[in-house]
């Protein structure tokens, strides 16, 4: 079984996943929904982690993979004025994951974290395990509680 900080920090919270591979496609425009595909996931429920900077201030904001982060909800999620994705090459350095492979989970140092309200009522999510090509999935309260985060609308 992979082992990666994501699946380490939540095994130390005493909280079960389950781990779903799928074949990673490089070269795939949307990572989140050929996870989605690849799996026969509804995309709804397939999350997406995206770094973000709210006043210049790192968060991690996790979101259905089909649709896109609203910066106004965001900015407001955090208690700032401004919010813009985070360059690719900080949010490696900042979380220790590769693109593509970035779990909320695990990272090298903890950020404030937000989980798209409507994702949150589902029964089951499924989240990136800190790899590409390996997702782990759990009951959205159970991520909310690991990640100490809350859940907002951050959707457009």
């Amino acid at each position: 079984m992979a082992s990666t900080p994501a699946l380490r920090a939540l095994a130390a919270l005493g909280i079960e996943v389950t781990l779903h591979p799928y074949a990673y496609d490089p070269k795939a425009e949307a990572t989140g929904l050929q996870a989605a595909e690849a799996l026969g996931i509804d995309p709804a429920v397939m999350l997406k982690t995206l770094m973000v900077e709210v006043d210049g201030k790192p968060a991690c904001c996790v979101i259905p993979s089909d649709r896109q982060l609203s910066m106004k909800r965001v900015a407001a999620a955090f208690g700032g004025k401004t919010a813009a994705m985070m360059p690719a090459p900080r949010a490696e350095k900042l979380t220790g994951y590769h693109v593509g492979g970035i779990s909320p989970f695990g990272q090298k140092r903890a950020v404030p974290t937000a989980i798209e309200a409507s994702a949150a009522t589902a029964p089951r999510v499924w989240i990136n395990a800190g790899q590409r090509g390996l997702l782990l999935s759990l009951p959205p309260g159970d991520a909310l509680t690991a990640l100490s985060a809350r859940a907002l609308p951050l959707i457009a």
